[in-house]
């Protein structure tokens, strides 16, 4: 490691293991650390602050567990075996790797999962853990603790065997941590909701799940959850994480969009055409024609919104739902939203405003989205557009790049491609 950089929690680095220990709940004293590698790493203060946690009440048996104390960070899978051969009619163990409190060690949960379900059937099979403990001499389970820690510092890898019992650890790649969430982005789900098995997540992320919709922003979200929107942000990025989740632009009838080269697909793939005909169609009954769904993505270009585009084609008469029609549209990559960002031209002329319109024009930088702007102000799109529009010292970058000619996506259809 560069030990010219600053590491901090949350930085997103990971770190080597410094430490493996084995802790126990004795029938008499208690929590108790077995054995550790290096020894005293990890001395008896430091345990008994936070043994409690180690060895936790049976609710929390078989989870991982992560707790984070003076430099240390402890990562553990406490595990319980219910038989009356054990005093108090029950063997509670906990294998814990040890890390610096800044590092990232998301990818470590399987192995010390994977590595406490090699000694649980270890201990059911021939007691080959508590044996050890019983008779006061674990060296061979220290040095089973050392081989890992070497190995997978080292080689990322490591292969263990005990008596005919074999098992392979490796450490896999984990995916990067997602950009942070903003208040005005849009969740949404990438797979059926009924799947979603709800017991494998935290209170507050089955507290916003209904409001999970592919329209609701996270402000909003917060909002009518009463919901810390800290907490809104956090839960949000880490569905992002798993996959759960992505995110949209929020649909406003004011916004702007623009057809991509993808929306040829629409003209060839059968699956996909059917696809969009059911997510767009305003009632299951009376499904739109791929034809009109074409033309409404067609006639998205820069320089009319979505309202406009409403105006002229009329979609309810169509049968189309043009909420879903633009979300199914970004889903699957057929469209894209094309982004405002205003920026202040004139630094004097703004100075001389009322501190209201100063304190609102600082943010214009051209860095900060119209979106963005919306829900820091609770402002409408359309209400802070005409505003920024009747402003001449205002103006805007688009980010028009990557678009798409309107007239080529027509001449698809007037080639008499099959719809």
């Amino acid at each position: 490691m560069d030990g010219n950089m600053k590491y901090y929690e949350g930085c997103g680095q990971e770190g080597p293991i410094r430490c493996i220990f084995l802790c126990e709940f004795h029938p008499t004293a208690g929590p108790k650390i077995t054995c550790q590698v290096p020894e005293n790493y990890i001395s008896k203060d430091i345990f008994d602050t936070v043994s409690h946690y180690i060895i936790p009440k049976v609710q929390l048996q078989r989870c991982t567990l992560t707790v984070t104390l003076l430099g240390s960070k402890i990562l553990g899978f406490p595990v319980r075996i219910d038989n009356k051969k054990y005093a108090r009619n029950a063997y509670y163990f906990n294998l814990c790797f040890v890390c610096d409190a800044w590092a990232r060690t998301v990818h470590l949960e399987p192995l010390v999962k994977k590595l406490t379900e090699y000694l649980l059937s270890m201990e059911l099979e021939s007691e080959w853990l508590s044996k050890q403990s019983t008779s006061g001499d674990a060296k061979d389970l220290g040095c089973l603790m050392r081989q890992v820690m070497q190995d997978i510092n080292c080689r990322r890898m490591c292969t263990l065997t005990v008596g005919t019992t074999t098992t392979h650890l490796t450490v896999v790649r984990v995916n990067s941590d997602p950009a942070p969430v903003k208040d005005h982005q849009v969740p949404v789900f990438l797979y059926s909701r009924r799947s979603f098995v709800t017991d494998q997540w935290d209170l507050t992320t089955n507290q916003i799940l209904p409001y999970i919709d592919g329209f609701n922003h996270v402000s909003k979200i917060a909002a009518l959850t009463d919901v810390e929107i800290s907490l809104v942000r956090a839960c949000v990025q880490n569905l992002v994480y798993y996959g759960v989740v992505t995110l949209v632009p929020i649909f406003q009838y004011c916004a702007v969009y623009s057809a991509t080269p993808k929306l040829r697909q629409l003209t060839r793939c059968a699956g996909l055409q059917r696809q969009c005909v059911e997510f767009c169609a305003r009632s299951p009954r009376h499904l739109p024609k791929v034809s009109d769904i074409f033309r409404m993505y067609a006639g998205m270009s820069y320089g009319s919104t979505i309202k406009d585009l409403c105006r002229r084609m009329k979609p309810q008469e169509l049968a189309i739902n043009e909420r879903k029609l633009v979300l199914f549209g970004v889903l699957e990559g057929l469209i894209r939203r094309v982004y405002k960002y205003p920026i202040t031209l004139n630094d004097e002329t703004a100075s001389l405003r009322s501190d209201h319109s100063q304190s609102v024009a600082r943010t214009y930088n051209g860095l900060v989205c119209l979106d963005e702007l919306c829900c820091q102000a609770g402002l409408s799109a359309s209400q802070l557009d005409d505003q920024l529009e009747r402003d001449t010292n205002v103006a805007f970058i688009v980010n028009f790049r990557a678009g798409y000619d309107a007239a080529n996506i027509s001449s698809v259809s007037a080639r008499g491609v099959s719809l």
